[in-house]
């Protein structure tokens, strides 16, 4: 008899009981599982007789099966386990925690675009999440034995401390896969529980990157040419953790990269490596800190300077100080929006006169997610638009819906967007003047200047996003 489902929901622990091979290849789903029953949805078409006496054999325990609709199991095998030949490595409760385990772990999260894994512990039980495009999903459950030897794994191909369980540790090393080897940068830090670990996956070559490819509208990448190859002063790029600041900054240096200009860079870690390019990887236990590489680089005759992060207000100083001696210097900062890294320069103690006369351009962006153009829907519910941002509600919007294609997340990729204040006379005037934040915007509305929450409405008018993925911008913008 057919079972009467809709859609399957598979929780991770069920998603463990069988590999993708196995799914794909005997063309099944479970839906429950015991130490000595494994139930499974199986197609109506098929020999359920044979099956259910193959799997008892392959798995050890008693199988019961139930017959389902062929598009419902189909579309849960495309969600929940994704084919070899797409390139996704499946792990299963029968790896063993060890450097093949981690292996395999690195390639999953690379052939589905992660930028960072996971691996974190609970009162009971431990979990491995993947960050992909922007949002966490968690992908494996593991006890807490073999936790404790993952850890020690992760440790030993880091160069780290296994015996030290008390402090934060930080490490890096390279993972080669078939056709390419990237690096990854490891952080540890001790919770209530256990350690939790962090790997954030590094590209060993950017050279691809292009600031035409970025998302920067025509101005705003004019304005910023225009700046970035002036032959002093500073641009600052600003927007929180993971917004694609550091992508934005080596699109930069690829292009200004030529034979005649002396370029290095002082980063905490070095993220890619570009060729003609001088990288300095900061070591605070050994003194080599930002501010003493930056003094040093005085005696290397660099033309273009890129800082990893503006962090103090002694970097701050220095940066300033490269720019008063004829060098461009290319950094970050953590503000809200482009014209708050004024103030937050002042903040930290550069007088508003050496800030004004330095600062060549303020930028800020984020990463929007795009919706999935298989799927996405027409929605005929009506958004509201919050009373302080004055825009039109559009003729027709679009949600995400989720299909095979976006495995069901309803969205395919991120796009940047960007807030770009090229600092001119006028705007120099009011940094000087330290005037207020309402006086800047009301300045910068009548240059033209595009928000970060005009960028992201503006990709929802064009339905190339929903209305929740560029709400929190708007809103956080005002």
């Amino acid at each position: 008899m057919k079972e009467e489902v809709t859609k399957i929901i598979l929780t991770t622990d069920l998603q463990q009981v069988i590999s993708a091979d196995q799914a794909w290849h005997y063309k099944v789903i479970p839906f429950e599982t015991s130490p000595e029953i494994d139930s499974f949805y199986t197609l109506e078409k098929i020999d359920h007789e044979n099956l259910k006496n193959e799997l008892e054999m392959v798995l050890g325990k008693s199988i019961v099966l139930k017959k389902i609709e062929d598009t419902i199991l189909n579309q849960a095998l495309n969600k929940y386990y994704r084919r070899a030949g797409e390139g996704k490595v499946t792990l299963t409760v029968d790896d063993a925690y060890d450097e093949l385990f981690v292996s395999k772990l690195i390639s999953e999260a690379k052939s589905l675009g992660s930028s960072d894994i996971h691996v974190e512990i609970y009162d009971e039980k431990a979990r491995i999440r993947l960050r992909i495009d922007g949002g966490l999903v968690e992908k494996h459950k593991l006890n807490k034995e073999e936790y404790n030897g993952l850890i020690s794994v992760i440790k030993l191909k880091s160069g780290l401390d296994i015996a030290e369980r008390r402090k934060p540790q930080d490490g890096r090393y390279s993972h080669e896969l078939e056709e390419e080897s990237f690096d990854l940068r490891v952080a540890i830090i001790p919770t209530l529980r256990g350690e939790k670990v962090v790997m954030r996956i590094l590209s060993n070559d950017k050279g691809d990157l292009f600031l035409d490819d970025l998302g920067f509208s025509e101005k705003e990448l004019k304005d910023y040419r225009d700046n970035v190859y002036k032959q002093n002063g500073i641009v600052l790029i600003s927007g929180p953790t993971g917004s694609g600041k550091t992508t934005t900054l080596y699109a930069t240096l690829q292009e200004l990269n030529k034979e005649e200009v002396n370029i290095m860079t002082v980063e905490d870690p070095v993220e890619y490596t570009l060729d003609g390019v001088n990288q300095v990887q900061v070591k605070e236990d050994i003194g080599l800190t930002f501010s003493e590489v930056l003094r040093s680089f005085l005696r290397h005759d660099p033309n273009i300077i890129m800082l990893g992060e503006i962090r103090d207000e002694t970097t701050a100083e220095i940066a300033v100080r490269l720019a008063l001696t004829g060098h461009i210097v290319l950094s970050t900062i953590h503000t809200n929006s482009a014209w708050e890294i004024t103030t937050r320069l002042v903040d930290m103690g550069i007088p508003s006169f050496l800030v004004s006369s330095t600062l060549n351009m303020a930028v800020s962006q984020r990463l929007v997610r795009t919706l999935c153009t298989k799927c996405k829907q027409e929605s005929k519910e009506p958004i509201v638009i919050p009373s302080y941002f004055k825009a039109d509600p559009p003729d027709k919007h679009y949600i995400p819906i989720g299909c095979d294609t976006c495995y069901h997340t309803g969205y395919k990729g991120r796009k940047a967007i960007y807030e770009v204040i090229p600092i001119d006379r006028e705007l120099s005037a009011f940094i000087k003047e330290e005037r207020n934040a309402v006086e800047a915007e009301k300045q910068l509305a009548n240059k033209g200047i595009r928000s970060l929450s005009n960028s992201a409405y503006e990709l929802f008018l064009e339905g190339l996003t929903s209305y929740s993925e560029v709400y929190p911008i708007i809103a956080s913008n005002f």
